[in-house]
């Protein structure tokens, strides 16, 4: 091999492609910490390049445009929804524990993620190529989970309902909506919220709330098994 000249196998190879990853990692953490800042309609491709130290071409190799970049960044957030609703799918419990964990799982990184969630919201306003990536991220969702509820309505521990696309639709559509609350810092906390969508998702689902949790204590009160006052017991 001719000195100076790469070929296979020549560490020279590697380094092309590690430096090329490095500089789009670069330039998304350059977005990242800039949305704790401003809005994305803020932000130019310039103050992206210069925070991240690299050229406005080597912004465009990697990017068509700013939201192109900011739903590269979203999918941090996708993998940690995908993760948690396979959990929901895949491990046994009773559903209000398997859907309150999911869900709770999906506010907490929406929380976390707050700013990277509202430049995701502009930036679906703004591109067809972001506004195409959401849908696909939702459908993704949509039949793993419409397959769980057939899956449930078969063995007869959910109701026969609307099709179950549709119905895990509307569904993903409040998760989303609340995303976009706490991201703008709505009225109800993530806590709140999480219990109420808990509830819609089993009652929706399921009719009602299949384990509503534990009772009265069984070992308190006059229904504890000691001998009623005679004074106080009635004929029927």
């Amino acid at each position: 091999m001719s000195g100076g000249q790469a070929g296979v196998g020549d560490p020279l190879d590697r380094r092309a492609p590690q430096r090329g990853d490095q500089r789009r990692a670069a330039m998304m953490r350059a977005l990242d910490e800039l949305l704790k800042e401003h809005d994305l309609d803020e932000i130019n491709v310039a103050a992206i390049t210069a925070e991240a130290g690299v050229s406005r071409s080597a912004f465009y190799f990697y990017f068509e445009d700013k939201a192109a970049c900011a739903a590269a960044l979203g999918s941090d957030v996708y993998q940690e929804v995908l993760t948690a609703t396979h959990a929901l799918i895949t491990t046994g419990g009773p559903p209000r524990e398997r859907i309150g964990r999911t869900i709770r799982a999906v506010l907490t990184s929406g929380e976390k993620h707050r700013h990277l969630i509202q430049g995701m919201l502009v930036a679906r306003q703004r591109s067809e190529t972001v506004r195409r990536l959401w849908d696909e991220y939702r459908e993704s969702f949509i039949g793993p989970l419409a397959e769980m509820i057939d899956a449930e309505r078969a063995a007869g521990t959910a109701p026969a309902g609307p099709d179950s696309r549709a119905l895990v639709t509307v569904l993903l559509e409040l998760n989303e909506r609340s995303l976009e609350q706490l991201s703008t810092g709505g009225p109800l906390s993530a806590d709140q919220r999480a219990e109420a969508l808990t509830a819609i998702w089993l009652r929706t689902i399921y009719g009602t709330d299949p384990d509503p949790g534990p009772g009265p204590d069984p070992g308190s009160g006059p229904e504890s098994g000691a001998d009623p006052d005679p004074d106080e017991v009635t004929s029927p």
